[in-house]
C-alpha cells in the first residue's frame, strides 16, 4: 500500500514539474508573473516557473505583423469625401510595454491610424490626395511610430490600399482624363502634320536648289565645250594658215633655187590672174605692169625658138 502512495506522490510530482515547464519558442517571448505583478520576460529557450506562484501572462510574437483596416471616410481640404484604407506594417519591440502599454494595441493603432488619416488628408486637397501617396505614406508612418513607441510597437511601414473618391467625382475624373488624352492626342497630330510640312517644304527646297546646281553645272560644261570648240578651230585655223604660209615660203624658196627670172614670175602672176578671173566676175582691172605681157611672150618665143604657148606652160610647171 505504501508503494502505491509512493508512486502516486512521484507521478503527481512529475506532473506538476512537466507543467511547469516551458519552451519559449524562435522570435517569441512570454510575460511571467507572480502573484499578479510582473515578474520578467522570458526568451526563446527552456524556462521553469514556480507553481500556484508563477504565471505566464502574455504570449508575444516577435515578427513583423500585418494589419488591414478597413476603410475609413475622410474629407479633404476642398470638401470631398472619400473612402481610404490602410495597411500597417509594425512590430513588437519590448513585450512588456506591449503587454502593460494599452489594453487593445490593435484596436489602438486602428483608431491611431484612423485619427492621422484624417487629419493629413485634411490639409489636402483632392488632387493632392491622389498624387501624394508617397508624402501620406511618410508622415502616418512618421506619426505612428511615435505614437506607439511607449506601447512597445515600432510601425515600419503605412500603406495607402486604396483610395475611392464618391461616384460622380469618379466620372468627372474620367471624363477629365478623356479630355487630356483627346487633348494629347490632337497636339500629337498637330506636332506629326507640321514635321511633315517642314520635311516637304525642306524637300522642294532641296529639289529646287539640286536642279539650281545641275542647271547651273550644265552651263558650265556647255560653256567649257563652247570654249573648247572654239580654240580647235582656231588652232586648225591658224595650223592651216601655218601650212598655207609655209607652202607659200618653200614655193618661193624653190623658184628662187631654180634661178627662175622676172618672165617666169610675170607668167605665174598672169595664171594667178586668170584664176582670178575664171568667169565669175564681170568686170576685171588690168594692172599696168601686165600690159607688155604679150610682147614679152613673143620675145621668149623668138629668143628660145619655140611656141609662146608651150613657154606659158613650161613656166607653169615650174615650181
Amino acid at each position: 500500500m505504501g508503494l502505491w502512495i509512493g508512486i502516486a506522490i512521484l507521478v503527481i510530482v512529475l506532473l506538476i514539474l512537466v507543467t511547469n515547464v516551458r519552451i519559449v519558442p524562435q522570435a517569441h517571448a512570454y510575460i511571467l508573473e507572480r502573484l499578479g505583478g510582473y515578474k520578467e520576460t522570458w526568451s526563446v529557450g527552456l524556462h521553469f516557473k514556480i507553481p500556484i506562484l508563477d504565471k505566464v501572462a502574455k504570449r508575444v510574437s516577435l515578427k513583423e505583423q500585418v494589419v488591414d483596416f478597413e476603410p475609413q471616410a475622410v474629407i479633404t481640404k476642398d470638401n470631398v469625401t472619400m473612402q481610404i484604407d490602410t495597411v500597417v506594417f509594425f512590430q513588437i519591440t519590448d513585450p512588456k510595454q506591449y503587454a502593460y502599454g494599452v489594453e487593445s494595441p490593435i484596436a489602438a493603432i486602428e483608431n491611431l491610424t484612423a485619427t492621422t488619416l484624417r487629419n493629413i488628408i485634411g490639409d489636402l486637397e483632392l488632387d493632392e490626395t491622389l498624387t501624394s501617396r508617397e508624402t501620406i505614406n511618410s508622415k502616418m508612418r512618421t506619426s505612428l511610430d511615435i505614437a506607439t513607441d511607449p506601447w512597445g510597437i515600432k510601425v515600419n511601414r503605412v500603406e495607402l490600399k486604396n483610395i475611392m473618391p464618391p461616384k460622380a467625382i469618379q466620372d468627372a475624373m474620367e471624363k477629365q482624363m478623356k479630355a487630356e488624352r483627346e487633348r494629347r492626342e490632337a497636339i500629337l497630330r498637330a506636332e506629326g502634320e507640321k514635321k511633315s510640312t517642314i520635311l516637304v517644304a525642306e524637300g522642294e527646297k532641296e529639289s529646287v536648289i539640286l536642279e539650281a546646281e545641275a542647271s547651273k553645272q550644265a552651263a558650265i560644261l556647255k560653256a567649257e565645250a563652247e570654249k573648247q570648240k572654239r580654240i580647235k578651230e582656231a588652232e586648225g585655223q591658224a595650223e592651216a594658215i601655218r601650212s598655207v604660209q609655209k607652202a607659200t615660203a618653200e614655193g618661193i624658196e624653190f623658184i628662187k633655187a631654180a634661178g627662175a627670172d622676172n618672165a617666169v614670175l610675170t607668167i605665174k602672176s598672169l595664171e594667178a590672174f586668170a584664176k582670178a578671173a575664171d568667169g565669175r566676175a564681170t568686170k576685171i582691172i588690168i594692172p599696168s605692169e601686165l600690159q607688155g605681157i604679150a610682147g614679152l611672150t613673143k620675145t621668149i618665143a623668138e629668143v628660145a625658138g619655140i611656141d609662146a604657148t608651150e613657154q606659158i606652160a613650161n613656166a607653169g610647171e615650174i615650181k
